[in-house]
């Protein structure tokens, strides 16, 4: 690979944070109350109810421009989005998925983390609640979709590495050891399920539902089943991470090998310039779609793992190739995104987890000190 590995410096930093901001502030007035889509079309996201796995997103957003630039209506704002995601507790609304995490840590989890809410402990634990009432004992992990119990949809995927951080924040207001008892296992039938031997990842993992053993890797966004899902693996190089720190226990010296292994695999797999396809499985000269979401999580796992320099490398490819700073139209702040390949869905748009997670990166960079919202 002969990627650019000039870093990004403070001045693009700086730059794309107030680029990041400035986009908020324009969205903000056309969607009011309500939420953006998933992922955008033609570089325009759709106005929507709070009812989708992606809403957090936006709200985190909202919380790093409050902390970022003080303006009283990103707190505001994040503050009337919390009330809504309350509602949707309340409702239970379109809740039955193991996606509470990236919903309910960068909205009412993050609310509590800035503000101190007292009132908000309680909010919090109902979520973990809901994503603890999908832990399969016979396994030993948390279900990812559909009905409890079916035997089609008795598997976890990667994805949910990012939701376990909801499950610790719940134990830190409660001291409840289940909360505890829960994340530790499904991170543990992960890790030891869902990576391959030559460290790539599934993006699904089924189990025996009779006898909870492990049963097949598959996946689901995935070019095919045995090819590397490029979000999937960067969920891995940032949920390992945060499960590190989270969970107070570092990594044993086995996880560190293969944290470093499954590292490894994703820059091995990387084109010369340091954007990936949607799927690993491409390489250069492929005609495929790039996915900017895939590296600006990666970046936020490099910059958890204290890997600040090659984050910065990150971000800087981010900059050059994927930044909408040429498509001031656009209401994304990353373009070239893929939501789902297969279905046609987001391919080459914005999407609300590649702008959040830039923003994360970025605010990490801004804000050494800043305690992530996970």
């Amino acid at each position: 690979m002969e990627q650019n590995r000039k870093p990004a410096g403070m001045d693009i930093v700086q730059g794309e944070l107030d680029r990041c901001v400035e986009i908020l502030e324009k969205n903000m007035e056309r969607f009011g109350a309500d939420f953006p889509s998933a992922c955008a079309t033609g570089g325009k996201y759709r106005i929507k109810k709070n009812d989708d796995w992606t809403n957090g997103f936006w709200t985190g957003m909202l919380w790093i421009a409050w902390l970022y630039t003080g303006k009283d209506k990103f707190r505001s704002l994040a503050m009337e989005n919390v009330n809504s995601f309350i509602k949707r507790l309340d409702d239970h609304f379109i809740l039955d998925h193991h996606d509470i995490g990236f919903l309910y840590s960068l909205s009412v989890g993050a609310a509590w983390k800035v503000t101190g809410q007292e009132e908000l402990k309680e909010q919090i634990l109902r979520a973990a609640d809901v994503l603890a009432g999908r832990f399969q004992e016979k396994g030993g992990f948390i279900q990812a979709w559909g009905k409890l119990g079916d035997e089609k949809e008795y598997r976890l995927i990667i994805d949910s590495l990012l939701n376990l951080p909801l499950l610790y924040q719940a134990h830190e207001i409660s001291g409840e050891q289940r909360y505890l008892d829960i994340a530790e296992s499904h991170y543990d039938k992960v890790i030891h399920n869902i990576v391959r031997e030559d460290y790539s990842t599934y993006h699904t993992f089924y189990f025996n539902k009779e006898t909870g053993l492990p049963d097949h890797g598959a996946t689901h966004q995935g070019f095919s089943d045995s090819s590397c899902w490029a979000r999937g693996q960067a969920w891995a190089i940032l949920g390992m991470p945060l499960h590190r720190r989270l969970s107070g226990k570092g990594f044993t010296e086995e996880e560190t090998a293969l944290y470093e292994n499954i590292c490894g695999y994703f820059e091995e797999h990387l084109p010369a310039d340091g954007l990936p396809y949607w799927d690993l499985i491409f390489t250069d000269g492929s005609d495929q779609p790039r996915d900017s979401s895939a590296l600006a999580i990666a970046a936020c796992g490099m910059l958890e793992m204290g890997r600040t320099e090659r984050a910065r490398e990150m971000l800087a490819v981010l900059h050059s190739l994927a930044s909408s700073a040429g498509e001031p139209e656009s209401e994304g702040m990353l373009l070239h995104g893929v939501y789902a390949y297969a279905e046609g869905k987001g391919v080459d748009e914005p999407n609300l987890w590649g702008d959040y997670f830039y923003m994360e990166a970025l605010y990490r960079l801004w804000d050494p000190q800043w305690n992530p919202f996970w």
